[in-house]
């Protein structure tokens, strides 16, 4: 029986070869950036009209490479299978996670306004525990000691950086709140992929999102929006590669990986996005890096590198109750 369950535990959770550790930080870098190229974005167009123009560019691209797919392979077999396979159940995780992606980048987004930088930070950066809890209520998951050491570790990086200019305010309550919402909204998109990753390929699950994202964010930009689109080459720019770089390519690395690591894993590596993008400001425009700073980035690596030599085990529920049958036999 226990060589059944490893077997199983193979299939579904395959191991990670070397170019998926890789890719991840280069996600991880990528996303960095989106900071960046939506300070340059605001400077034209408001949040709301970012956010609208990164869904429908995602949108096109992603439409683009999966028309040339098609084209390619239009008389496969395993095309024509993969187009016939979308039952209502996965039309409405599809719709689900729109909604929930949205949900995240707009409760952040005004999170910020509400609450001070750092507070908004510290909480939004909480969803490696929501994906891992996540994880475990809906996909399955079992985690060992050595990740929830990790994923302990790596939290605690995360609450050095912001502690220090922690505010504990009423004025603060709302923004707070908002910004914890954002976090779990934020752990339910990585376990929603990962639910898909099982099925669907990666580019079908970002047009889906990308899709419907712009469709329910257009009304939104309408109403409180007073310009839809960018009017300069620089406008332009700064949303093409916000969704590119940042929606195309870096979360398209993030949602493919979601079939080589848990969702849990995968939130805590992108623990690393703020520390990256502190490291740039760093570089580039002289920004201060505390030794505080460096401290914390030690302890999130650590933590990564603890979580990636333990995966979680993912049983069904037949292999639940054959393990505890098997157990009460030796009993």
């Amino acid at each position: 029986m226990s060589n059944q369950l490893e077997l199983a535990q193979q299939q579904i959770d395959p191991k990670p070869d070397i170019l998926a550790y890789l890719s991840m930080p280069v996600a991880v870098f990528l996303l960095s950036l989106a900071a960046i190229f939506i300070k340059l974005s605001e400077k034209e167009i408001g949040s709301n009209a970012t956010i609208f123009n990164r869904f429908w560019i995602g949108a096109v691209a992603f439409g683009l490479w999966n028309s040339i797919q098609a084209s390619r392979y239009k008389l496969s077999a395993d095309f024509l299978i993969q187009n016939e396979a979308y039952t209502i159940r996965d039309i409405i995780i599809f719709v689900v996670l729109a909604i929930i992606n949205i949900g995240s980048l707009l409760s952040w987004a005004w999170s910020i306004t509400q609450t001070s930088i750092a507070n908004a930070n510290l909480l939004h950066n909480l969803n490696p525990l929501f994906a891992t809890l996540g994880g475990w209520l809906f996909l399955g998951h079992r985690f060992g000691k050595k990740f929830l050491i990790s994923l302990v570790l790596a939290l605690g990086g995360t609450i050095i950086i912001g502690i220090k200019d922690w505010q504990v305010s009423a004025d603060n309550f709302i923004g707070d709140g908002v910004a914890l919402v954002s976090a779990v909204f934020y752990a339910a998109s990585f376990v929603l992929r990962e639910r898909l990753r099982t099925k669907f390929k990666t580019t079908n699950i970002l047009l889906w999102s990308c899709t419907l994202g712009s469709l329910f964010t257009l009304p939104i930009v309408i109403i409180t929006e007073d310009r839809v689109f960018p009017s300069s080459f620089s406008g332009w720019l700064a949303v093409i590669c916000l969704a590119i770089l940042c929606q195309v390519v870096g979360q398209g690395l993030v949602t493919y990986n979601l079939k080589k690591f848990s969702a849990g894993f995968v939130s805590l590596f992108l623990l690393l996005e703020p520390i990256i993008a502190a490291i740039l400001a760093w570089a580039i425009f002289s920004e201060e890096l505390s030794l505080i700073n460096w401290l914390a980035f030690l302890v999130i690596c650590a933590g990564i590198y603890l979580a990636k030599s333990e995966k979680p085990f993912v049983f069904t529920p037949t292999q639940l109750s054959d393990s505890k049958a098997e157990k009460a036999n030796v009993m």
